[in-house]
């Protein structure tokens, strides 16, 4: 007599007593495994082979094939997932038993990663080189804004003290941090190198302000900070990697059309474009 659920049938037997059934998940209807008993049953050593790796797996005699690569996953990093194995040139399901396809002592099983794991993380590997890449380029032009801040912070120092600073210095200073930054804008990155870039980028723009304050007051030094006229930059219409660079100079520069005004920061912008487009003077 049958007793039928819908996980599981037990058959009644009077010798034997009651036999439990489980279905698998490919469908098939086996004899529930007793753990005691697997735990129990005689062990048996597996050749498998990956490529040029060879190794003796050693699992119990009445082990499935989903079982096995469990013990593999261990051995070889390749998640059960992640893993296809052959028994006599047949892939065989998680849910088979190995004793039931004829698997014994020292019988050969061949182990295959999935291609579309293998794919995947080859794609994952090409980015993170492109990553280390992309922040190793950043860590190039973060070395070079390091040696510009040293001279942005003694240019300070000598504004502050009363020295005259001449007019040339801030101009080439600010040149060579705007290179810096259409050097960052060049770097392609993705992750923690896009970070790293931003991070650069506002500290570029940092300098770059301080750079305008301390002109103003070395040009003025007898007025007080509030009476100062302010030449700061305005960074927000600067746009990383696009080829519109808009920067409103206050005090009346607009370089998105054709709208340009105040000769002397006229002259002062197109130096400052002139020096950035010839680089190889510095």
């Amino acid at each position: 007599m049958k007793r039928l659920s819908s996980s599981k049938r037990v058959v009644s037997n009077e010798v034997k007593g009651d036999i439990e059934w489980e279905l698998r998940p490919g469908g098939m209807l086996v004899q529930k495994r007793n753990m005691a008993d697997a735990a129990s049953a005689p062990m048996i050593k597996i050749k498998v082979s990956h490529g040029s790796y060879h190794r003796d797996i050693a699992v119990p005699a009445q082990s499935t094939f989903g079982d096995l690569k469990r013990v593999l996953a261990q051995e070889t990093g390749l998640e059960p997932k992640e893993q296809r194995l052959l028994f006599q040139g047949k892939e065989k399901d998680d849910e088979e038993c190995l004793h039931m396809v004829g698997v014994k002592d020292m019988s050969k099983v061949v182990l295959l990663e999935d291609p579309a794991s293998k794919e995947r993380k080859l794609v994952e590997m090409n980015s993170n080189q492109s990553v280390l890449k992309a922040c190793e380029e950043v860590a190039k032009v973060r070395s070079e804004v390091d040696k510009l801040s040293e001279k942005v912070i003694a240019v300070e120092a000598n504004v502050r003290a009363g020295t005259k600073v001449a007019e040339n210095e801030f101009l080439v200073l600010t040149e060579l941090l705007m290179v810096q930054l259409l050097q960052l804008d060049t770097i392609e990155a993705d992750g923690e190198a896009k970070v790293q870039r931003r991070v650069e980028v506002r500290r570029v723009q940092g300098l770059v302000d301080t750079l305008d304050h301390l002109k103003a007051r070395n040009s003025n030094p007898f007025s007080s900070s509030c009476n100062a006229v302010p030449t700061s930059t305005k960074w927000e219409a600067f746009e990383l990697s696009s080829t519109r660079i808009t920067q409103d100079w206050e005090g009346t520069v607009h370089f998105a059309g054709s709208d340009l005004q105040s000769n002397g920061i006229l002259l002062h912008f197109a130096s400052l474009l002139a020096g950035i487009c010839n680089q190889s003077v510095w």
